[in-house]
């Protein structure tokens, strides 16, 4: 039995057990994230999208083979036996290629598909809601149950036998943070029940038998959690009663509750008491990368004599204005920009990181030798008492995956999946 399943039946029969999947190809949060399963002997679910690793390379410069052996790389190096992981792939669909006639984009996520599936990607989320040149929105649910089944049945005859486990159906608002969180509902079940039986009905017609659907193993539906730039929507299990009901009546299904990031941590545990058994993370770590970058780039300044310096932050704030593409339909207030620029929910910061990784390397670089605790007591409060107590030590490296670790840990408690005591 495969740990998707094996942790998708516990939390069916009511234990508290799920997984978290970190969505994210950034070298530092991949390598927290990693170190605290090896830590754990938990399994680590690792989530591409269509944006960032295709069969064109994405914003990243992968495909979905240079994905996982990155990530193998890291995991060596971080002591994670390979067997722990799981590669899953988030929004496979046209949504890179919408700017394309319906066929032209589908003939491009039909190449995606079986390029995640031939990888060795073994969790695959089918979305095809989305619009495509020509098309108006909202997709009616038999269209993008059509879609999805053809899509689906690419990536069986792209398995090779391999039982590729399915999510299907979306969050609304849209991946991607919104910008004012009073118009968000949670899902309704009618809504859900048509997500449901439009892709049962899809499948059976193009020809996937019963065993696939079978395989379908989460919904994505949304919780009534959402971010954004400066505000959080956090989760409230008693507007859920319904959604609960109809989700213990599927034998086979759980939810999966996409932006998740910013939680109080009370909120995980219900979450996945209330069978959302898979819960997605990603700009909260990214956000929690830029956290401990910019303290460090403050301790650089004292430490650090000016011609030696990273200056990363200033760097980050020119390639920003000099760039503007993946943020100049997010920040669009000109009086709220120069703040959301760098410490926005939304964190398009992170983009930005690839382009500067050698900005990063010499302010880790800078500050390889331990730092003086009263400036990480200033700078890095979290981590002082770890320092204080010989727990972590006081070099930037360190520092900053531990910080990023503080946002996995509220998750990796909630799911149960820890095999070491202590």
């Amino acid at each position: 039995m495969s740990v998707l399943k094996s942790i998708i039946d516990a939390n069916k029969r009511g234990e508290q057990k799920g997984i978290f999947a970190v969505c994210s190809a950034q070298v530092l949060v991949l390598r927290a994230a990693l170190r605290h399963a090896a830590q754990s002997g938990s399994p680590l679910l690792i989530e591409a999208t269509a944006n960032q690793v295709n069969q064109h390379g994405g914003y990243t410069g992968m495909t979905a083979k240079d994905f996982i052996a990155f990530v193998y790389g890291l995991a060596d190096t971080e002591g994670l036996a390979r067997e722990q992981l799981v590669f899953g792939g988030d929004h496979l669909g046209p949504v890179a290629w919408k700017h394309l006639p319906p066929e032209a984009a589908m003939a491009e996520a039909e190449a995606l598909v079986r390029s995640f599936v031939e990888a060795g990607f073994e969790k695959i989320h089918l979305d095809t809601s989305m619009a495509c040149h020509g098309e108006q929105e909202p997709l009616g649910d038999a269209l993008i149950a059509k879609r999805a089944a053809r899509l689906c049945k690419v990536a069986e005859d792209a398995a090779n036998g391999r039982a590729i486990s399915y999510v299907v159906g979306t969050e609304v608002p849209p991946p991607g943070g919104v910008a004012s969180l009073h118009a968000l509902e949670v899902t309704p079940v009618p809504a859900i029940e048509t997500t449901v039986s439009a892709h049962q009905q899809a499948f059976l017609a193009a020809g996937l038998d019963e065993s696939v659907w079978q395989r379908v193993i989460a919904l994505v539906v949304q919780p009534g959690v959402e971010f954004g730039h400066s505000d959080v929507h956090q989760y409230d299990s008693s507007l859920l009663e319904r959604q609960r009901r109809f989700i213990r009546s599927q034998p086979n299904l759980v939810y999966e509750a996409h932006s998740t990031d910013y939680q109080l941590p009370e909120h995980y545990p219900a979450l996945v008491a209330d069978h959302f058994a898979i819960l997605k993370v990603g700009p909260a770590l990214t956000f929690a990368l830029r956290e401990a970058l910019f303290a460090l780039d403050h301790i650089e300044a004292l430490l650090v004599p000016v011609c030696e310096r990273a200056g990363l932050r200033a760097l980050c704030e020119d390639k920003m204005l000099s760039d503007p593409g993946f943020w100049r339909s997010f920040y669009t207030d000109p009086h709220e920009r120069e703040w959301q620029l760098g410490f926005s929910y939304s964190d398009r910061i992170r983009y930005y990181w690839p382009e500067l990784s050698l900005a990063i390397d010499k302010l880790l670089q800078n500050l390889s030798k331990p730092i003086p605790l009263p400036l990480i007591s200033q700078y890095l409060s979290l981590q002082y008492p770890k320092v204080l107590r010989g727990q972590l030590p006081a070099i930037a490296l360190e520092l900053v995956l531990d910080h990023i670790t503080q946002v996995l840990e509220p998750y990796a408690s909630a799911c149960c999946l820890s095999t070491k005591k202590g």
